[in-house]
């Protein structure tokens, strides 16, 4: 029995490479990096000898005991087309219309995966899209817990009005300035994912190089149990402060019984969306909404409706620890409530309901439109359509969705790992949002991430990316900004080499997340490679706060990258967004004029100056500082005071 075992074990693990294979990268349209060595890698049987060709060079090599083989070619100008082939006893494979240029990895959150379709004037961009030489590699999602070999899926598209659409914004935008202006193919290799941290896309070992994230790299999950068993227990701590304490189904009752305790529960300003996204990352389950809602006395002895958002699961409605209804409708759902319901006053609203069963993969939670939520009785209409409290079911079965976030270095072991070590001329990143409550930690964490990445390519490729945009509240510095504080961790990291970044604050929205102006975003990471990579000799670079003064109860600020003198980008011509303070840290809204290619900043509430801080909000929408070429002045502190994000930590 033990020896056909092993047969059947032999049988199956040779012939999953009986026939000589390319990585899938190497298809149709594939564009290569021109003058660097060009890694080729594939599959076949073990110890067998593989011949591959690629233009006029042909290289042999042979299969190790695990199948994989890897040839490199000597660098090449750009041009093409051309054929790789590949042949072996066990078969041949070929690869055709390959183009030799420059190929830039794309990569970050949803920002990155922005697609043309969305941006802005997609109508007029579709018209302009017709470039035979960009091509586009989007990777698809997919987290492991173990470095893949390949990708299961993905293709290389020629850019056109009928393809551009599924583009990202960013990369298409990038590559089609760049080849305008150099008219070499470009390639896009786009592995992004909307959401994302970046811790996701470090590797083990880069982790394990880092003193802040060893300790988690060390305890990894080697399942998907154990990791669902990790994901519960850091909900469970915050939750309830404890990952050992587990509600049972006794404790779950008092959750509908009229006189609930919500101080544990999550707050939601919106009751509609996936609960991925208000704090409980790939939870699937039964689940609990509640809300304290105030009704008023002529209320009280009639007949209301209760308009709900849809989940479509089935629902059981709560008032005051009474069943009122229950329903399983796809849909706005409309509920009778008897008259005397409600009480006057305060009253406890309690929704039970599961995972959405027309899309699962929504999990617990509504989807639809907040003003769908209300309580009304014909002439009245009370909103329900803030402030909510969420709370999951631990004594109910449930289990967490494989997600790119609920384990690090996952993304990377699936979307990273199969890339690796196809040349590339360096890589574009838009991600941060998903970091902005650790923005401290992203000190360390982006250049980690930078210098992992060029380890484990071994080739320290020009890594450019963009400054978190406008979004949210526009708030003194007394009130502290995440966004601010992880815009300074992106400031930091332009110290490592061959870096440069793209300030972005005055084409956010700070309504939208996803603000769709990603052409002013792609030019100004295109200034950036066409400069450093390209040796063209133009202005690239947004004013980088370099130094401060304090004299005679005024600010000297002197910017790099100002060398051709600052402006006011607007219609009044008066400076906004500075704000001073001295040593009692209380900041001013300041009068600040451009004195050359210095900003001289004052209040007359400071006399002895100690910090000057500029656009430090999370979207400092008055902020129009420019230099005459052009670009935003990235935010900036002039101070090294403890910021509201010190204590944020992944775990």
């Amino acid at each position: 029995m033990k020896r056909i075992a092993l047969f059947l074990f032999l049988l199956l693990n040779t012939s999953v490479f009986a026939q000589v294979k390319l990585a899938r990268l190497f298809s149709d349209h594939v564009v290569l990096q021109r003058q660097k060595p060009i890694p080729v890698w594939g599959w076949a049987k073990a110890g067998e000898k593989v011949k591959v060709t690629l233009a006029q060079q042909t290289v042999q090599t042979k299969a190790d005991a695990s199948g994989k083989w890897i040839v490199k070619f000597n660098p090449m100008e750009a041009g093409g087309p051309h054929t790789l082939n590949v042949s072996a006893k066990s078969g041949q494979a070929s690869v055709n219309d390959i183009l030799i240029g420059e190929v830039w990895l794309c990569s970050g959150q949803s920002n990155m995966e922005w697609s043309v379709a969305s941006a802005k004037d997609f109508e007029i961009e579709k018209q302009n899209a017709n470039f035979p030489q960009i091509r586009h590699f989007k990777v698809e999602h997919n987290v492991t817990l173990q470095p893949e070999m390949d990708l299961t899926a993905g293709e290389w598209k020629i850019a056109s009005s009928e393809t551009v659409g599924g583009f990202s914004a960013v990369g298409f935008f990038f590559a089609r300035e760049l080849y305008q202006k150099l008219n070499i193919p470009i390639g896009l290799l786009h592995s992004s994912w909307g959401g994302s941290q970046v811790e996701g896309w470090i590797s083990k070992e880069g982790m394990l190089s880092d003193d802040e994230l060893k300790s988690y790299a060390q305890n990894l999950p080697k399942t998907w149990q154990e990791a669902d068993i990790v994901m519960d227990a850091k909900l469970r701590k915050a939750l309830f402060k404890s990952d050992s304490y587990t509600p049972t189904p006794e404790d779950e009752k008092k959750y509908v019984s009229g006189n609930a305790d919500f101080s544990t529960w999550l707050k939601t300003a919106d009751p509609v969306g996936q609960w991925d996204w208000k704090g409980l990352m790939g939870y699937r389950g039964k689940g609990y909404m509640a809300k304290e809602v105030a009704i008023p006395a002529d209320l009280i002895g009639k007949e209301t409706i209760l308009s709900l958002a849809e989940n479509d699961s089935p629902n059981k409605i709560y008032i005051n620890g009474k069943l009122i209804g229950e329903t399983a409708a796809k849909g706005v759902r409309k509920v009778k409530i008897p008259a005397n319901s409600w009480k006057q006053g305060k009253n406890q609203l309690v929704i039970d309901h599961g995972n959405m069963v027309a899309t699962p993969w929504f999990g617990p939670g509504m989807m639809g439109n907040a003003g769908n939520i209300y309580v009304e009785d014909g002439a009245a209409k009370i909103s329900l359509a803030k402030d909510w409290l969420l709370m999951p079911s631990f004594a109910e079965k449930h289990e967490y969705a494989h997600l790119m976030n609920n384990v690090g270095t996952s993304i990377y072991n699936a979307m990273i790992v199969p890339l690796l070590p196809f040349a590339i001329r360096g890589s574009l990143w838009y991600q941060g949002e998903a970091n902005t409550g650790r923005a401290y930690q992203y000190r360390k964490s982006f250049p980690l991430l930078i210098n992992d990445w060029r380890r484990l390519w071994n080739d320290e490729f020009s890594f450019y990316w963009v400054q978190l945009s406008s979004y949210g509240k526009d708030e003194s510095s007394n009130k502290g900004s995440n966004w601010a504080e992880l815009r300074e961790a992106q400031n930091m990291t332009l110290s490592l080499p061959k870096t440069g970044m793209a300030v972005t604050t005055d084409v956010g929205n700070p309504d939208n997340i996803h603000p769709t102006n990603k052409q002013d975003v792609a030019h100004r990471l295109a200034t950036q490679a066409l400069k450093n990579d390209y040796g063209q000799n133009i202005p690239y670079s947004s004013p980088l706060y370099n130094k401060v003064q304090f004299s005679d109860g005024k600010a000297i600020v002197s910017f790099k990258h100002a060398e051709n003198g600052l402006t006011v980008k607007d219609r009044y011509g008066y400076l906004k967004g500075f704000e001073i303070a001295g040593e009692d840290k209380v900041f001013y809204y300041a009068k600040a004029e451009i004195k050359g290619n210095t900003v001289e900043v004052s209040h007359p509430k400071v006399t002895k100056p100690a910090s000057v801080r500029y656009a430090w909000s999370d979207a400092p929408e008055e902020a129009n500082l420019f230099s005459t070429d052009g670009f935003p002045a990235s935010s900036f502190r002039t101070d090294d005071w403890p910021g509201i994000s010190i204590k944020g930590k992944f775990q």
